[in-house]
């Protein structure tokens, strides 16, 4: 496959997963917090195109989920067909967090549901807690890299390019920060403080303990590459030219770090998502009844949920798929980054 399809491809796959969770709301059928006590653990929903009459329908359909008669599992209630239908009107949502809107990609009439992912044990949609938890994840993610990043980043640049006694401590602190376990500092962090705390203080204390202790490993990266760059011929001559300190490090040296740092972006973004997802799966993270993909999956912790209803996986799914997602990305970019270079 060549360079130029496989990043076509890739960004295809980035947009495919991300789009629906950035606009959760038009995606999701339901709201995330929408409860039908009449039907835990309901399966996913079957498309049908023939009926018990054995018709043809060029429009999918689905029909409605009834409990047996013992109780102990569902069934199709076959007496009436819910078409599936497009851009329908639902739950309101603020769209983009600007305005306010009831359109929804998909749906169907009253009193059905169509569930894509199953329900919960609250009768919940899976498939919608799905993508409003994939915003807390993704966010966390996003935010996490970037405060490791331009942290990591500043010191490196700092330590690499002005050396001496700046170098050695920067240094000296990566090496503290590289043998710290991080998951195990971010457990003590969060045993310290109330077990009661608003999602919003947690999701924020959450960032700002993973960019403090995910800042080493950037911030040796970009110190070596400045290390690198500020001996090149092209450097020395700027310095010999009279050009300041700021003009050599604006467009002679930080230009070396951009590919290492993007690079390293779509390896920190997952890594971060799993922290966030860790915690929350924990218990010591986003708490219910705002989704996160951890949360989601702490319903796996229970056996009869483990052996029973094979859809509550699908959230762990999404997480692999994602995952496998962005390490491509970085192979990619290293890539086509090392072509260049040559």
């Amino acid at each position: 496959m060549s360079n130029s399809r496989r990043t076509t491809l890739l960004i295809s796959l980035l947009v495919a997963l991300h789009l629906p969770v950035i606009l959760a709301g038009f995606f999701a059928p339901y709201d995330y917090a929408l409860q039908d006590r009449d039907l835990p653990f309901a399966p996913p929903s079957r498309l049908h195109f023939v009926d018990q009459t054995g018709a043809f329908h060029l429009r999918p359909f689905v029909y409605a989920w009834k409990q047996s008669p013992l109780g102990d599992a569902y069934e199709e209630d076959q007496t009436r067909m819910f078409n599936l239908r497009l851009f329908v009107t639902g739950a309101p949502y603020a769209a983009v967090g600007v305005w306010t809107s009831r359109l929804h990609l998909f749906g169907v009439e009253a009193p059905a549901r169509v569930f894509v992912f199953g329900t919960d044990g609250f009768g919940r949609d899976e498939f919608s807690r799905a993508l409003y938890g994939g915003r807390i994840s993704l966010l966390a993610g996003f935010l996490g890299a970037a405060v490791a990043l331009l942290a990591g980043g500043a010191l490196g640049i700092v330590a690499g390019y002005y050396g001496k006694w700046l170098d050695t401590v920067v240094m000296r602190l990566v090496e503290l920060f590289l043998a710290l376990p991080w998951l195990y500092l971010l457990f003590a962090v969060r045993a310290v403080l109330p077990l009661r705390i608003k999602t919003t203080d947690a999701f924020l204390l959450f960032i700002g303990v993973v960019g403090l202790v995910g800042w080493a490993r950037p911030a040796r990266l970009v110190r070596g590459l400045v290390l690198s760059a500020k001996e090149r011929n092209f450097v020395l001559a700027a310095r010999a030219m009279g050009a300041s300190e700021l003009h050599i490090l604006r467009w002679h040296v930080l230009p070396q770090t951009y590919r290492t740092i993007l690079t390293m972006a779509a390896l920190l973004v997952p890594q971060f998502i799993l922290a966030e997802v860790t915690l929350s799966f924990l218990g010591l993270g986003v708490g219910e009844p705002i989704p996160s993909w951890g949360n989601l999956l702490t319903e796996l912790q229970k056996y009869n949920v483990l052996v029973s209803y094979w859809w509550m996986y699908l959230p762990a799914v999404m997480l692999v798929v994602l995952f496998l997602a962005y390490y491509w990305a970085s192979e990619t970019l290293e890539e086509r980054f090392a072509t260049v270079s040559s």
